[in-house]
């Protein structure tokens, strides 16, 4: 059967793509001067954040979306890795200082922020969210109701920009965590995730019939491409948590060499 290559391009969509790129656009251009008139354009941060839009619109928009659904769980797999672990990090690193701090200007904003992105919170709720949503029941209703899985992509990415805001957090008024806790973080993340691993990878049946049912469009069998999913899953959330507790490591022992020598002195 030929692969199929339906591209997205509901109104709804692109109008949501273009014009939080175009906001963005106005808000670091034109309006730079009003709300950080002593700051430069932020060259590599707008290309960051415009890369996450780009990638977001081919998660959702292209013809991954339609393999995901009807016919491979691995497909579904690496669009929501792409959703929670690419997309939101590149947001956040591709959104200025200046600009983060202007959006959480009104204190109630503030105080709601920094309740969403406070570690435990924000980890349980991603952990919570991020496994239900793999439930036989939710999943398939997902795949068979339009409405549901745009409601699932939005349960997974938004809860996903709290998760990763105490890692990176663009803002001094609600600052990321220090280098400690989030190594403590992201190591209960990983630990958190395990069950849904376990869940995919180990089972001896196919967990979701609409891929056991749906005609094949690669060698796999319904139970290779849900594990495959499964390790796709798991080894996604490894690199990304090894790489961010090795930062954090390193950023940490070079914080205490450099108050180390400022004590001294």
């Amino acid at each position: 059967m030929p692969i199929p290559l339906h591209w997205h391009t509901e109104p709804l969509l692109l109008l949501l793509v273009i014009g939080v790129g175009w906001l963005y656009c106005l808000w670091i251009g034109p309006l730079r001067s009003r709300i950080a008139p002593n700051e430069k354009y932020p060259t590599c941060k707008c290309i960051s954040f415009v890369s996450a839009l780009i990638i977001g619109y081919l998660t959702v928009g292209s013809p991954l979306d339609q393999i995901g659904e009807d016919f491979l769980f691995s497909a579904h797999m690496i669009q929501h890795m792409l959703l929670v672990y690419v997309c939101p990090p590149l947001l956040l690193w591709g959104t200025p200082v200046w600009l983060a701090d202007a959006a959480l200007q009104n204190a109630i904003i503030r105080k709601i922020w920094r309740i969403l992105t406070r570690p435990v919170f924000a980890g349980m709720l991603f952990t919570f969210l991020y496994t239900l949503w793999h439930i036989p029941g939710l999943y398939e209703a997902a795949l068979r109701t339009k409405w549901v899985h745009v409601l699932e992509h939005w349960c997974m990415f938004l809860p996903a920009i709290w998760m990763w805001w105490p890692i990176m957090g663009p803002s001094k008024l609600v600052p990321p965590s220090s280098y400690g806790i989030r190594m403590v973080y992201i190591f209960a993340l990983m630990v958190g995730q395990l069950p849904v691993f376990a869940f995919l990878t180990l089972s001896e049946a196919v967990l979701y019939p609409t891929y056991e049912f749906a005609a094949r469009i690669t060698e796999l069998t319904p139970l290779q491409d849900q594990i495959l999913g499964g390790v796709i899953m798991k080894v996604s959330n490894m690199i990304v948590s090894l790489t961010v507790l090795g930062t954090s490591f390193y950023f940490w022992y070079q914080k205490d060499l450099k108050d180390g020598e400022a004590s001294s002195n």
